[in-house]
């Protein structure tokens, strides 16, 4: 999935301050998966909005000496819940939101004052990396969140716990994360009802380009059995 331009900007500039010497279009292109003529367009805009980057395009680019982040600000606590939060992640089998900590993390020690960035770093806390399955294809738990995003309708290809195979369309509405399994919480038209598809039982997926409207009453529903649960 693209980045925003806003969150590009945000990481040309988190780039452009970790490196130890000018760095080229190219490799932040690379970095940020995106095309050369982009980062020379998002170059230029944070120029204009006078932002200290010297260079030119062919030789590289830096950020000058003094220019600085507004820093955040975070108690010791709150750094712990970061760290701890953003570790948990790893237990998701959600490749897609393991890396998207990973930045998360990256770019609140950025922002940080000293101090507290040695600490967010090394905070003391330690979370077991043993969780839920990672799916075959490790791209399926992206492609889930996307779909609930954009409330579009999947075909999935689903085995499930009896080794029994179907193919069923569904209307996706939310993930729920498990030390044991990720389950896709979605309305199945061939139930005609809720259901909760294991993650790693998803052999095959497709984004479909009807949408959906599940009706209110029915998640109201969902949701106050959950609650009980």
């Amino acid at each position: 999935m693209p980045l925003r331009r806003a969150d590009r900007l945000f990481d040309i500039l988190r780039i452009l301050r970790v490196a130890p010497g000018p760095v080229t279009a190219a490799s932040i292109a690379a970095e940020l998966e995106v095309t050369v003529r982009t980062v020379y367009r998002d170059i230029a805009t944070l120029q204009a909005r006078r932002i200290a980057i010297e260079g030119a395009a062919g030789i590289g680019y830096v950020l000058r000496r003094g220019f600085d982040l507004p820093p955040l600000m975070f108690t010791e606590d709150e750094a712990e819940a970061i760290a701890v939060g953003v570790r948990m992640l790893a237990r998701t089998g959600d490749p897609g939101l393991q890396k998207a900590a990973e930045r998360v993390l990256s770019k609140v020690a950025l922002v940080v004052p000293d101090p507290l960035r040695e600490y967010l770093n090394a905070a003391p806390v330690y979370v077991s990396e043993r969780g839920a399955p990672v799916p075959a294809r490790r791209d399926l738990p992206e492609t889930f969140r996307h779909a609930i995003r954009d409330a579009r309708k999947m075909r999935i290809a689903y085995v499930d716990e009896a080794g029994r195979a179907t193919t069923r369309v569904i209307q996706p509405f939310a993930i729920a994360y498990y030390v044991e399994a990720t389950l896709v919480c979605a309305w199945c038209e061939l139930r005609k009802d809720i259901r909760h598809f294991r993650a790693d039982r998803v052999i095959g997926a497709d984004v479909l380009d009807e949408g959906f409207e599940i009706p209110a009453p029915v998640l109201t529903a969902w949701a106050a059995e959950r609650a009980d649960q």
